[in-house]
């Protein structure tokens, strides 16, 4: 890695720190290339430590369970044995090809020169979708995410919303909470099913067909904390005490200056070839960014294709590299 003021040189840049662009710093370590990653958020593990480091991920090899956030732990230990150089708070705009190479310029003025660029931005940014009723109460009883189940404990709880998310962040905090409702404007979920039988079996409320529609502030403190919520249950309003409401209703995101670079996007994911490749040359990507035939958007999935990318972008850095790099096994010490 080379740094001359706000110039970065690098083998490989990562656009993305979340499980898949961790992952790739570390093969690309491991194939001998010097790796920088950016990222947008001021923390390692994009999605997971921004909205579930506290959730069970179930899904990932040689691990039953592990926690989000011992998950990102673990990435990045992992990671830092190829030492990379990571720009955080710092978001990736523009791309220009220049003889072997291709400079990326951040948001804050500096240049990154790269023999290839990976591209691991997940969702792209992302902002949660707005609970209508919930205007003016952020930070006074509202949330979107639930990065630590403690300020639960004993509490209240309403969480809105029918997906993967709600049905987690209400399976977890229903031991914590004094009370849990969920509540869904529709009688079907978009949550796995399991997850959905588990709250079922539990003794969170789950309302469906119903709306939160007032969020209130005690009588004698009008302008204070949350103390309930009104929902609405077909013609019938339902008034909860409510010390806090979890808005899972999904996020909107938004590839940003990426669709500007000219690889070709399809319903807002950019689309590969089997070997990573994007429209663009020396432009690679991995994990949900993804789109192909058969694409499968998980982060088991986003590890495989982090190496499938890296291995091939090592081609493009080094002609005289082979594609497969050997087992990592051989490559230990004593």
């Amino acid at each position: 890695m080379t740094v001359h003021g706000n110039a970065v040189e690098t083998d490989l840049l990562v656009v993305g720190a979340g499980p898949t662009g961790l992952y790739a710093a570390y093969y690309a370590g491991f194939r001998g290339m010097r790796v920088a990653v950016v990222d947008s958020l001021p923390e390692l593990g994009g999605q997971i430590t921004a909205m579930y480091p506290e959730k069970a991920i179930l899904d990932v090899a040689g691990f039953p369970s592990v926690k989000g956030r011992d998950l990102v732990a673990g990435l990045v230990a992992q990671a830092a044995t190829a030492d990379p150089t990571y720009l955080l708070e710092r978001t990736a705009r523009t791309l220009r090809q220049r003889d072997e190479c291709v400079v990326v310029g951040l948001d804050d003025g500096t240049e990154v020169t790269a023999g290839a660029v990976l591209v691991t931005a997940g969702i792209g940014t992302f902002s949660p979708r707005p609970l209508p009723a919930g205007e003016g109460w952020l930070g006074r009883g509202l949330s979107f995410f639930v990065p630590s189940f403690e300020p639960y404990v004993d509490r209240d709880v309403v969480v809105v919303g029918g997906g993967d998310s709600a049905f987690d962040w209400a399976l977890h905090l229903e031991p914590l909470a004094r009370s849990v409702t969920l509540v869904h404007r529709r009688d079907t979920f978009r949550a796995h099913a399991r997850t959905v039988e588990q709250v079922r079996a539990s003794a969170v409320e789950v309302l469906t067909k119903a709306e939160v529609t007032t969020l209130r502030a005690a009588p004698e403190d009008p302008d204070g904390p949350l103390a309930e919520v009104d929902v609405t249950v077909g013609s019938e309003v339902r008034t909860l005490p409510a010390q806090a409401v979890v808005a899972a209703l999904g996020f909107l995101a938004d590839l940003g200056p990426l669709q500007e670079w000219g690889v070709e996007v399809r319903k807002r994911h950019v689309v590969v070839d089997s070997a990573m490749r994007t429209s663009v040359p020396r432009v690679f990507a991995a994990g949900d960014v993804t789109d192909y035939d058969g694409k499968v958007r998980l982060i088991a999935v986003g590890f495989g294709e982090a190496a499938t990318a890296v291995n091939n972008a090592a081609v493009v850095v080094d002609p005289t590299a082979h594609v497969f790099p050997g087992h990592s096994s051989e490559a230990t010490d004593g």
